[in-house]
């Protein structure tokens, strides 16, 4: 006789404090199979040793192991999950399937079709709000428009909070409700056709120091003075909810402010998400890109002769980071210096940046583009030379990433800075001007 179970699906949500789809299922009357699914759809597309892979892979080990210790354990499949969740009904009885809201756009098609294939089998597909503290049209204008320009949203987004308790979900007593059973699948990096990478997402530092002096430092490259929290918020093995608890404690608003971007960028995806590949302001479509592949080419090994964009460059390709400040830059100097389509430089940090989120990637390149909502303005141009001036004046940041720095080996300039801000400055005019 096949089990009466609720199933807990694990996504972007790797913990087992404070999560609430996993305390909504706990909170059920029937035992919860906790799974994990390795979407093909998104594992075919990456590179075989993807260090988010590992990084995905040895928190689901942490997970099965801190639940094998309560009398539980966690079931890892790999495959299409649709395909997954047809094999389950056949093993199981399912009365409802547990998880937490993804706003991406390949993410939003899934969990459709997954609804859709168990209600036709008479199971309900609860989904709950976990990785923002505010999401979709929760923080809106008064006519129910979406905010374009982050200050206002910023500000209604923290008068919302004043209203609305931080409500951090228990599960420790519960977790014994997850069924274990010895045949329940576990999958090694191997078995989905990965390998260990040697690249490490690092650990991240939420300490009272860092806050509050993160304003004072977070410009400054070379003083690594971030919190490094980017990817565990994309994964979801910190809380978001104890991020801002914090964030609000230590009284730092900037740090605060960070956040809400994050937040900002992902209603905004939400709300329009053909800016995945289309500009937000659609005259930006017409630019005449000179997408000059050998130049992309240098831009990606950082050898373009601008030591602050190259270290950059070098730092995400050696590291998997790349600070914000730099990130700012080198999106820039691809867009406006080279005229190269963001959309390529978009792509290439999807593939290299440990943090990737698509929502504030995707916000951060058009940003740099002008094409985007609240973005720069088309005319204002970085000058990589005097950033280094303002922002790493002592050189400490260039020198820990190009080894060939002050060499003859060090690459000549690429582009003339005043010829570049001269071209793009005629290009944007003339197709934004039509």
């Amino acid at each position: 006789m096949k089990e009466r179970v609720n199933v807990f699906w694990f996504r972007r949500d790797l913990r087992l404090d404070d999560n609430t789809g996993l305390s909504e299922a706990l909170a059920g009357d029937l035992p919860v199979l906790a799974i994990f699914i390795f979407d093909t759809e998104i594992l075919d597309k990456l590179k075989k040793n993807d260090a988010r892979v590992t990084f995905i892979h040895e928190n689901l080990q942490n997970i099965r192991e801190q639940l094998l210790k309560k009398g539980s354990s966690l079931a890892i499949y790999h495959g299409k999950p649709s395909e997954v969740f047809e094999a389950l009904t056949n093993q199981y009885v399912i009365q409802k399937v547990y998880t937490n809201r993804d706003y991406e756009p390949y993410a939003k098609e899934r969990d459709a079709e997954i609804q859709s294939l168990l209600e036709s089998k008479n199971i309900e597909f609860e989904t709950y709000k976990d990785q923002v503290i505010f999401e979709k049209s929760e923080v809106v204008k008064g006519n129910g428009d979406p905010y374009v320009v982050y200050t206002p949203y910023m500000k209604v987004w923290k008068d919302l909070f004043k209203d609305t308790p931080l409500k951090i979900n228990k599960t420790e007593t519960q977790l014994g409700k997850l069924i274990r059973n010895k045949d329940l699948p576990y999958l090694d990096l191997e078995d989905i056709g990965f390998e260990v990478s040697s690249l490490k997402v690092p650990g991240f530092t939420l300490s009272s120091t860092l806050i509050q002096k993160y304003e004072a430092n977070r410009n400054y490259p070379a003083r690594d003075a971030t919190s490094r929290i980017g990817a565990h918020l994309r994964f979801g093995t910190v809380s978001i909810r104890k991020v801002v608890e914090k964030a609000v404690a230590e009284k730092n608003e900037v740090f605060w402010q960070e956040l809400i971007w994050r937040e900002f960028f992902m209603q905004i995806l939400h709300h329009y998400p053909q800016t995945v590949t289309e500009a937000f302001k659609r005259k930006y479509d017409r630019i005449e890109w000179r997408n000059n592949e050998a130049e992309f080419e240098l831009w990606k090994a950082g050898k373009t002769g601008y030591p602050f964009v190259d270290a950059g460059m070098r730092q995400m390709n050696e590291s998997g980071f790349m600070h914000n400040r730099v990130r700012m830059l080198v999106a820039s100097f691809l867009c406006k210096h080279l005229l190269i389509d963001w959309r390529w430089g978009e792509a290439y940090f999807a593939e290299k940046l440990l943090d990737y989120e698509m929502a504030s990637n995707v916000g951060n390149w058009q940003w740099a583009a002008g094409s985007g909502v609240d973005a720069a303005p088309y005319f204002r141009i970085f000058n990589p030379t005097t950033q280094i001036k303002d922002y790493d004046k002592d050189e400490a940041y260039i020198k820990k990433w190009i080894k060939d720095y002050g060499t003859d080996a060090y690459p000549e300039q690429m582009v003339d800075h005043k010829e570049a801000r001269e071209r793009v400055l005629r290009v944007y005019k003339e197709a934004l001007s039509g």
